[in-house]
Order: C-alpha cells, then sequence, then structure tokens
C-alpha cells in the first residue's frame, strides 16, 4: 500500500513540475481547452487520476471521476490533457487513460470519440 502512495506521490509532483514549466507558455488563441488554459495545465487537475492512468486494475476515485467528468464536457479538451505532454511525461498511458470515463460509470462519456489513435470506449 505504501509502495502505491508513494508513487501516486511521485506523479503529483512530475505533475507540477511540468505545470510550472508549461504555465510561462503564452497562449495566443483558444485552444482545445479554450483561451485561459492549455492542455497541460488542465493535465494537473487530473492528478487523482494517475495510478488509474497507468494501471487498468487501479481502483479510480470519486476525486478522479469528478475531474473527468467536467473535463468530459468538452471531448477535445479531454482528449488534448490524455495525451499532453505532461500526462505522457507523468507515466500515463493513453490506452488505459481513455478508458476512465468509462470506468468511471459516466452516463454521459462521450463514447466514440476520436482521440488520436484512440478512440473512448
Amino acid at each position: 500500500m505504501a509502495a502505491i502512495s508513494m508513487k501516486s506521490c511521485m506523479c503529483l509532483v512530475v505533475f507540477a513540475v511540468f505545470l510550472g514549466i508549461s504555465g510561462f507558455a503564452a497562449v495566443d488563441g483558444a485552444g482545445e481547452c479554450g483561451k485561459s488554459t492549455t492542455p497541460d495545465r488542465e493535465a494537473f487537475k487530473l492528478a487523482p487520476c494517475a495510478s488509474a492512468a497507468q494501471d487498468q486494475n487501479a481502483a479510480v476515485s470519486s476525486q478522479c471521476c469528478a475531474q473527468v467528468k467536467k473535463l468530459g464536457q468538452n471531448p477535445a479538451c479531454l482528449c488534448a490533457v490524455m495525451l499532453s505532454n505532461t500526462a505522457k511525461s507523468s507515466g500515463v498511458k493513453p490506452e488505459v487513460a481513455m478508458a476512465i470515463p468509462k470506468r468511471c460509470n459516466l452516463a454521459d462519456r462521450p463514447v466514440g470519440y476520436k482521440c488520436g489513435d484512440y478512440t473512448l470506449p
């Protein structure tokens, strides 16, 4: 159990570091997540999903599901966040992360949404 907690803490640290680095980039126009933010910044909000995005057998927390539900209202943003540099650098496995909305049993998830090489189940 301590190993899982340590792994989650390390993921949070990595998220925070990359969030800080990406926060210095200027946002010129509206991207997938809007004018005032970037997918890398939004990725930090999915920190509660760190272990679930790396291991398909890991439990998905209610905090994770709440954040995925919010981001899922904009499927393009959710997709960009799951494929972001921050997510990749934090060890997120896109094929595992794409299943989180389904694992959260979100009824209004964007089923079938194309996310790069992946499709949201």
